[in-house]
């Protein structure tokens, strides 16, 4: 008789107990769902993850009746799943979905939303959980939760109503204050999910794991053994069709201030008391708090901005970003962003941290380097030899979600002659299948009340306190924007932020 194989994903996500729940996702018709949110459903219904009675239900403005959305939810799951979809499992899951037309101001769509959530209450014969996905642009957040709450959906004496937040949360610290103003004169912060999918990647998380499972790491985890440490976010793509975004954003704003310096906090965390939601982010806050927000006479030699211009990607001519379509003429929106940061406390006093990202770099990839100082030893210096180099430890969230080491080996031969090496921990190779999706994880954990790789007000409130003088000291300079070629590793002037004997890792 065959056995079944234990499929290795379900460890990672632990069939916890999830309360039969039914899901609203706002902007359903939207990329963000099409491409993400629905084929993360489908995989957790694959996995047998999803609540054992679980409905969905899509609004957005369409006037389109619920077969067709079904019809529509069909299509992209099969183009964006990560795993091709099983007939079975894909009509099962959509026989629960509806779809409710109406715009995210209109008083009649909350009351036709009402209708069908009470409908499935009454078929299942139990009151739901209730999950609020905002999938929408930012503007619309306030709007939505102000009118769950005037509808009575924003709480439910029977069940619990959590409510999902994209990213971003304001373009400064005033306006982040101000909506998380708005959300919480509706809701408690314990039913507030702001989503950062970069927390729901595996080796995001292994950061933690790392550090704190392995007594190898936690000795040398402060100055006396660290030099410096890079967070790296390079994507080789350009604005694409984004530009309208793009260009009221920029480089600092969407990669920056909520994900990077959300890794910055999980590398430099204390060990919590608990694994818990408040225990962990308690410590992330702490970390935020300990930065020093450069003032903004400090920001010309702290932080450097750059666009991308003309080059080759991928073997191709490419335009700059000056000439991409809907750029305005002569925008000064970054591209690029570099800064060196310091956690002033007892553990990170004096260690440089820099942060970079940009588009159209070289290559996509997003890791965690940490330098540790030099050993004090000339003897190797031979002819032939590349010499004793600091060991790096290299967390890698993407492409290739894994761990390197880089140490010091001898080459093969009569002499001592030495070069780096790396000893290297790969996911998928390691646990034979590939990693969840992160909006696997994080979908999950919302419907489950787990806000642990969520982040709380405070948590933003710190980072923009970091972001804004930047903001400011760039909004005052009007000196010309670098440039830098596409396909590069970024501007030259990036170098201009690094301490003495530092260097940046090649993208």
């Amino acid at each position: 008789m065959a056995t079944v194989e234990q499929n290795p994903l379900t460890e990672g996500l632990e069939r916890l107990p999830v309360h039969p729940t039914t899901l609203v996702i706002f902007g359903g018709t939207g990329d963000l769902a099409k491409r993400k949110l629905l084929p993360a459903i489908y995989n957790l219904a694959h996995e047998g993850a999803l609540p054992e009675r679980f409905n969905l239900i899509a609004v957005s403005r369409s006037d389109i009746p619920h077969g067709d959305y079904q019809a529509m939810a069909r299509e992209v799951i099969q183009e964006f799943s990560r795993r091709p979809p099983d007939p079975k499992v894909l009509d099962r899951l959509l026989e629960n979905v509806r779809y409710v037309p109406g715009t995210f101001d209109d008083d009649s769509m909350y009351e036709r939303l009402k209708e069908c959530l009470e409908k499935f209450d009454e078929d299942g014969g139990l009151v739901f959980n209730r999950a609020f996905y905002l999938s929408t642009a930012p503007q619309f957040f306030s709007v939505i939760v102000g009118k769950l709450g005037e509808h009575g959906l924003n709480e439910s004496p029977e069940s619990e109503v959590r409510v999902v937040i994209e990213k971003p949360i304001g373009t400064n610290l005033a306006e982040a204050r101000e909506l998380n103003q708005a959300v919480l004169s509706v809701l408690r912060e314990d039913q507030v999910f702001r989503i950062d999918h970069y927390l729901g990647k595996e080796t995001v998380q292994n950061t933690m794991a790392l550090r704190f499972a392995n007594g190898l790491f936690e000795p040398i985890w402060n100055r006396n053994y660290i030099d410096y440490v890079q967070i790296t976010a390079a994507e080789d793509l350009g604005v694409g069709t984004r530009a309208g975004y793009y260009d009221t954003s920029g480089a600092l704003r969407d990669l920056v201030q909520n994900h990077m310096l959300q890794l910055l906090a999980l590398l430099c965390m204390e060990p919590p008391v608990t694994f818990s939601a408040d225990d962990v982010r308690d410590e992330k806050v702490k970390v935020l708090h300990a930065i020093h927000p450069p003032t903004v006479e400090e920001v010309p030699d702290m932080t450097v901005r750059s666009q991308y211009a003309q080059g080759m990607s991928g073997g191709q001519g490419v335009p700059g970003y000056l000439d991409e379509a809907d750029v305005p003429k002569g925008s000064r929106t970054e591209t690029f962003a570099a800064l060196r940061l310091e956690v002033d406390n007892w553990r990170w006093a004096g260690v440089p941290i820099y942060l970079r990202t940009g588009k159209r770099l070289a290559r996509k990839i997003t890791e965690i380097a940490v330098t540790l100082k030099p050993v004090p030893h000339l003897a190797f210096e031979q002819q032939g030899s590349v010499g004793v180099q600091p060991n790096q430890l290299i967390m890698t969230m993407q492409p290739n979600e894994g761990v390197a080491i880089s140490i010091g080996a001898k080459i093969p031969g009569t002499r001592m002659r030495i070069r780096p090496v790396n000893m290297e921990f790969l996911y998928g190779t390691a646990f034979l299948s590939q990693s969840p999706e992160a909006y696997e994880r994080l979908i999950l954990d919302a419907m489950r009340g787990d806000a642990t790789l969520f982040t709380r007000v405070d948590e933003v409130e710190a980072q923009w306190r970091i972001i804004d003088p930047i903001l400011q000291g760039w909004a005052q300079d009007d000196s010309p924007l670098p440039q830098y070629p596409a396909g590069s590793s970024g501007p030259e002037e990036a170098n201009g932020i690094l301490r003495e004997g530092h260097r940046w890792r090649t993208i």
